[in-house]
């Protein structure tokens, strides 16, 4: 019941509260660049998209530690989350800062993620843990992508996008060291389905 509460009160902070970063954005004082209306509305799309993908990051968390009887695997599952709040806020930012908003999708997907990572650790520790390694090498890529199409010109949303990668693949990283089973073929190729589904459907909603 005490995990239950803790992933509810998670998705609620999740969902509707203002995120608090324990680390200043890399945005920080980096100067607004001067946008025009069209590189704003594309701007503040991807990083709508982004600022989707660390809900769905929480909610997968949180379904995994709901799960997991291994209280070190808990606590490094925890700690992942903790540093996606950092990166839930930091995007959040940006939405505001770029005149945006969040997607009007977002308990859907937070959902769908949760039910991911509580399925994924119903079959093992080692399995969860590869949805982690899974997850992260697709955000990393995905990030990847946004460095190269957002406009030049906002320097402080790709700062942020920047910090972002690196710390998913510290994060994949770490879960490979921690025991993570290589994830099947067609695992790999539904992870990427969807997640093409939920990115396309969050840059305009």
């Amino acid at each position: 019941m005490d995990k239950i509460l803790i992933a509810a009160d998670n998705a609620l902070r999740t969902l509707f509260a203002k995120p608090r970063a324990a680390q200043a954005s890399p945005a920080k004082g980096i100067p607004e660049g001067d946008l025009s209306p069209a590189e704003r509305r594309k701007a503040g799309a991807l990083m709508r998209v982004n600022h989707v993908g660390e809900v769905c990051a929480q909610a997968l968390y949180m379904g995994q530690a709901a799960v997991t009887r291994d209280p070190a695997l808990r606590a490094h599952l925890l700690e992942a989350a903790r540093e996606e709040t950092d990166h839930l806020a930091w995007t959040a930012e940006r939405l505001e800062a770029l005149g945006s908003r969040p997607s009007l999708l977002n308990p859907l997907w937070f959902a769908g993620a949760f039910a991911i990572g509580w399925t994924a650790a119903q079959v093992s520790d080692q399995a969860s843990l590869g949805f982690v390694v899974e997850t992260e090498n697709q955000v990393s890529r995905h990030l990847q992508g946004h460095l190269k199409h957002m406009p030049p010109r906002d320097a402080a949303s790709l700062a942020v996008i920047a910090r972002m990668q690196a710390d998913e693949e510290r994060h994949a990283e770490a879960a490979r060291a921690a025991g993570a089973a290589s994830l099947p073929p067609p695992a790999r190729a539904v992870m990427s389905a969807a997640a093409k589904v939920m990115t396309t459907a969050a840059h305009y909603i």
